[in-house]
């Protein structure tokens, strides 16, 4: 258990709360602790009593540690959504908790451990043109060691040996039970800059949608680090998104006016990217004009594809935090780990999953054989 005592155990409270979507009438239902002693607790009415958070951490199945655990700092006009505008206020508060408490334990993971920072590029001038985004996902695929000109095969995979963490972000519906849900949220990131952790957070959707999401919020990472107020960075991380996943010089090369709606699956299938977003693609780049565009859009409407596009893009495992939340507590990590990184186990679980038994295969050039590959995290070197 972390010794560094927190701010306010009561804060730490509301937090759990947050965290397990949990109102303070729930809670004291659970526990036996008065509904009136959770509320002057958390609003710093009256100090807090360790038998009282006793009874809670029981009741929750939370480590006591939880309570008394050093948050790490993510300022949120830092913290980037990729979300609807529909999405819930009371939703984004949880994920706004589960994200801090998922961050705090992947940097005591990564920096216990010596585990490479991630080298990515950034920018702080006010003004970003397209064509820099452009050269800035060029410049970012390099630091990621890809090819600058090739399909990526497994982004996440590609971001874990580069240092940047990915965890899924997995919530409950109360209306649906156990369902997981997002209610309306794709992704969250937050890194400080050079010399410090990252992770992106991505609630599990469709392969190519949970690919871009990766894409998407590394843009938030290099654009948007230094320019948390950038006006128009949903559309910046989007361009950023699609020329880290499809490069201009091949996008240029492959897109054309007269692609129809099975090119654009089988290109799909090529650079694991939604049919969509290729559409969006070439018209980002006048390879198409609004024209063509609509009508794309219009054959993809009657063909009932805005929903649910053809091709198969198989779904990319995170594997970072696992491994090295296994060589630090062994095959069976969850119950030792939540001990002493102070979080409930079912969370560590959820951010860390155990891997998949079997690699998935590679993506095909068949639209209807096309999944994304596994792999172990490299070996890394640490840091000196």
């Amino acid at each position: 258990m972390n010794s560094v005592l927190a701010a306010s155990p009561g804060e730490r409270l509301r937090v759990l709360r947050e965290l397990m979507g949990l109102t303070q009438t729930q809670v004291s239902g659970m526990s036996g602790v008065a509904s009136s002693w959770i509320s002057d607790v958390e609003n710093g009415h009256r100090d807090h009593d360790d038998a009282k958070l006793e009874q809670i951490a029981k009741a929750t199945e939370t480590p006591i540690g939880f309570f008394y655990v050093q948050p790490k700092s993510v300022p949120l006009d830092s913290l980037r959504f990729r979300k609807l505008a529909s999405a819930k206020r009371s939703v984004t508060k949880r994920v706004h908790a589960l994200y801090g408490e998922s961050y705090r334990v992947s940097d005591d993971l990564i920096t216990s451990q010596n585990y490479p920072i991630p080298p990515l590029p950034f920018v702080d001038k006010d003004v970003v043109t397209l064509d820099e985004i452009e050269s800035l996902a060029d410049q970012t695929r390099v630091a990621l060691r890809l090819a600058p000109d090739k399909p990526i095969p497994h982004l996440t995979r590609a971001l874990e040996r580069g240092g940047i963490a990915v965890a899924p972000m997995v919530l409950t519906d109360d209306s649906r039970g156990d369902e997981p849900s997002g209610n309306d949220h794709f992704g969250v990131s937050y890194w400080g800059g050079p010399g410090d952790t990252a992770l992106i957070g991505y609630f599990p959707a469709s392969g190519d949608r949970d690919r871009f999401t990766l894409a998407h919020e590394l843009g938030h990472l290099v654009l948007h680090t230094f320019r948390p107020r950038a006006r128009n960075a949903e559309l910046e991380a989007n361009r950023f998104a699609s020329a880290l996943l499809v490069p201009r010089e091949r996008a240029e090369e492959d897109l054309s006016f007269k692609m129809t709606l099975t090119d654009y699956a089988r290109m799909k299938a090529t650079w694991g990217v939604s049919i969509q977003a290729l559409i969006m693609r070439g018209a980002a780049l006048d390879k198409i004009d609004d024209t063509r565009k609509r009508s794309l859009y219009v054959q993809l409407s009657q063909r009932n594809w805005r929903k649910n596009e053809p091709v198969k893009v198989g779904q990319e495992h995170p594997l970072l935090l696992w491994s090295l939340l296994e060589r630090r507590f062994g095959s069976r990590p969850y119950v030792p780990g939540s001990d002493v990184l102070a979080i409930p186990p079912a969370v560590l679980r959820s951010i860390a999953p155990t891997p998949p038994a079997r690699p998935a295969r590679r993506m095909s050039d068949d639209p209807e054989k096309s999944t994304q590959p596994e792999g172990r995290v490299v070996q890394f070197k640490k840091r000196v």
